[in-house]
């Protein structure tokens, strides 16, 4: 596909005007009852995404600007290397499960390909890349809380943990975590795909049947360097994504819209949402720290293995990954003390007191193999 840049332009800018004109963004409210505003859960359930704005404080984006510097000083300095710029071991390169993505700058990795279920059926438009940027990049760390407390600390946040308690019942699950980075000029695009692989024909099949990501935004992002997304699509099954674009004429899908955020900004999406994103020519990148819930009853006694080997999940392997909310609701506590924390129900009764710590951290190098994705 080749990309007209005035055409490109104007799908921008009218899905831009399109997206900040929908009523399903604001601030994070509660109601009366200490529970999530009922404006909040209706919006998402209607388009399929909710922007929580201005959701996170200095603290939490300082953190985690620091912790990501860290950990872009510590890539190894090719994909298949096992040190950094400096000589020290590369982040990853112990890791037994998936760690580090790599891609060349402004392609798309995955459309056309049998990754993840194969539910990346279209390749994206890839803009020619000057030859003097480097061949390949990293645009996604799987697994992000064995190197990062900071993000840790995010995903323990009580008011997006009670958020999903809300959609999906107290006895939640979650799935994994990634951390997409779309540099400036050079990121690769995302092709268009819904999430869902497992449950498309299941008898009880609902729109949260596949769950829920939170996108949370470092910088913010634009059409230009954001995800896009067509509202309402979470409600109509398994789309035919290839007759969506050849019905467009392009990748650039009819109807769908960038999310529009400032840093901090909190998104929750429905992984039905279909969605993709362009490669970021943009002179701004984007990093979106990406992590979700399920319902109890969507994982228990599923087997399934998108980015792990499949597995069988059944009561054990759901509570162990599950300790990763106790961990991250703790070392949130920890940093945060005068914040109340999320009581997660599944764990508080069983007695068995939960604290972060480094040594706790160096056991859990490997979390994500443990991973629930269906």
């Amino acid at each position: 596909m080749n990309i007209c840049a005035e055409e490109f332009g104007t799908y921008i800018r009218e899905g831009e005007k399109a997206a900040l004109a929908l009523p399903n963004r604001g601030p994070m409210q509660l109601d009366s009852n200490g529970n999530v505003a009922p404006e909040i859960l209706e919006g998402y359930a209607r388009y399929g995404f909710y922007v929580l704005e201005n959701f996170l404080g200095q603290k939490d984006l300082q953190d985690w600007q620091d912790d990501l510097d860290a950990m872009k000083a510590n890539y190894p300095v090719t994909s298949d290397a096992e040190v950094d710029l400096y000589g020290r071991p590369a982040l990853g390169i112990d890791a037994k499960g998936p760690a580090l993505f790599w891609a060349r700058p402004l392609s798309d990795p995955l459309g056309g390909t049998q990754l993840s279920g194969g539910r990346y059926a279209v390749r994206m438009s890839e803009p020619l890349a000057d030859e003097s940027l480097p061949d390949e990049i990293v645009y996604m760390i799987m697994g992000p809380l064995r190197y990062s407390d900071a993000l840790l600390r995010i995903t323990g946040h009580p008011h997006l943990l009670a958020i999903a308690e809300a959609v999906f019942g107290d006895d939640f699950v979650p799935f994994n975590e990634a951390l997409w980075i779309k540099e400036a000029g050079l990121g690769s695009s995302t092709a268009w795909h819904q999430d869902g692989v497992t449950h498309w024909s299941h008898p009880q099949w609902d729109q949260d049947i596949h769950g829920m990501t939170f996108q949370v935004q470092l910088h913010g992002c634009t059409g230009a360097n954001g995800l896009w997304v067509l509202p309402g699509s979470h409600t109509r099954g398994k789309l035919d994504i290839k007759q969506l674009v050849e019905e467009a004429g392009s990748d650039r899908i009819i109807g769908a819209v960038p999310y529009m955020c400032g840093p901090g900004d909190v998104v929750l999406h429905n992984r039905q949402l279909l969605h993709g994103s362009f490669a970021n020519t943009s002179d701004k990148e984007r990093v979106s720290l990406t992590f979700g819930f399920n319902r109890h009853s969507s994982i228990l006694n599923v087997e399934a293995g998108l980015h792990n080997e499949s597995a069988f999940y059944d009561e054990a392997r759901i509570l162990e990954r599950s300790r990763m909310i106790d961990y991250a609701i703790d070392a949130r506590r920890q940093h945060f003390p005068d914040e109340a924390p999320y009581d997660y129900k599944p764990l508080s009764g069983l007695n068995q007191k939960v604290v972060w710590s480094e040594e706790v951290k160096a056991s859990l190098s490997n979390y994500n193999l443990l991973d629930l994705s269906i």
